[in-house]
């Protein structure tokens, strides 16, 4: 792995399934009486986190806590930055204070890749604006893959509010860098402008019919309709979304039993998703959670612990 994870781009297939295998023993983690690996002792690990998160903020603590690194939560509501300090001054503030990676969450797209530039400490990118959230697409094709096998060939439906979603731009990259076959679904105002020269430069595929695309789909992720994001009326009404695009009853119904229903959270239900699709035996929304402390674990152990290391 390169010193950071700020892009799907910055992973080849080789480093995905290194993570994966990570993954898998620090997984074995979970169940363990101790939870803890002396890997990354005597590391301090930052999550400044610029917008609200509980799946993300809280996984990577954990993450970091079970690797035994020093890990401290700084959210900007509590910090100098509600102040008006600039974003450059903060993380200088905080990388002379010797740390060794930032996860960051800002609400502008290229925040990551900017502060990478800044500090020496390890970056990664835990959501920038609009543009990627890697951590979450690499936590979704590992639940996949352990619910349906290798991902070549398989076809995921991503559905739901693309154009406010970095983790639809994440796992479009990875998905098909796996060799997955992907179509993305939205109506057209929630189909972020230029994705045509984006599908075929790609190789995925768009559609505005949500029934045309489920019945031959291997995996279904349904995207939240981030209504806080949106300042103009994308669609006429929340039960005019859902009979559109939502994955109702009716249409968990064409589904066959064994293709999971992934959820990146946290979940409008009723909206995007009907209780019964959400609390299904297929559904793998709470395994995404549990795979995500250890797809994170893993990421920071190779950002930190360092290649030559045995996890």
């Amino acid at each position: 792995m390169k010193k950071h994870l700020l892009s799907i781009d910055d992973l080849s297939v080789d480093d995905v399934e290194t993570l994966f295998a990570t993954a898998a023993e620090m997984h074995d983690v979970q169940h363990r009486q101790v939870k803890k690996l002396p890997a990354l002792r005597g590391r301090t690990i930052i999550n400044l986190f610029f917008e609200d998160s509980t799946r993300t903020r809280s996984s990577f603590e954990i993450a970091g806590k079970w690797l035994s690194a020093d890990t401290i939560n700084i959210a900007a509501k509590g910090s100098s930055a509600s102040k008006g300090e600039s974003l450059r001054d903060t993380v200088l503030t905080i990388a002379a204070m010797g740390v060794d990676a930032l996860v960051m969450r800002h609400p502008a797209s290229g925040a990551a890749l900017q502060v990478s530039q800044w500090v020496d400490a390890a970056v990664v990118n835990a959501g920038d604006g609009t543009h990627e959230h890697p951590s979450q697409a690499l936590l979704d094709a590992y639940t996949l893959q352990r619910r349906i096998g290798p991902l070549e060939g398989r076809h995921v439906a991503i559905i739901g509010d693309l154009t406010h979603s970095r983790v639809f731009r994440s796992n479009v990259l990875l998905l098909t860098k796996l060799g997955a076959r992907v179509t993305v679904v939205a109506p057209p105002t929630l189909m972020p402008s230029g994705i045509a020269a984006w599908a075929a430069e790609a190789g995925f595929a768009t559609s505005y019919d949500v029934d045309a695309v489920l019945p031959d789909a291997d995996a279904v992720m349904m995207l939240r309709v981030q209504r806080e994001r949106m300042s103009g009326g994308y669609f006429p009404s929340a039960r005019e979304y859902t009979v559109g695009y939502g994955l109702t009853r009716d249409r968990l119904g064409v589904l066959g039993p064994d293709v999971p229903i992934c959820h990146p959270g946290p979940m409008n239900r009723g909206l995007e998703i009907a209780a019964d699709a959400a609390d299904a035996a297929q559904s793998a929304v709470l395994e995404q959670v549990s795979a995500g402390v250890a797809v994170r674990m893993a990421i920071l152990y190779h950002l930190l612990a360092g290649e030559e290391a045995q996890p």
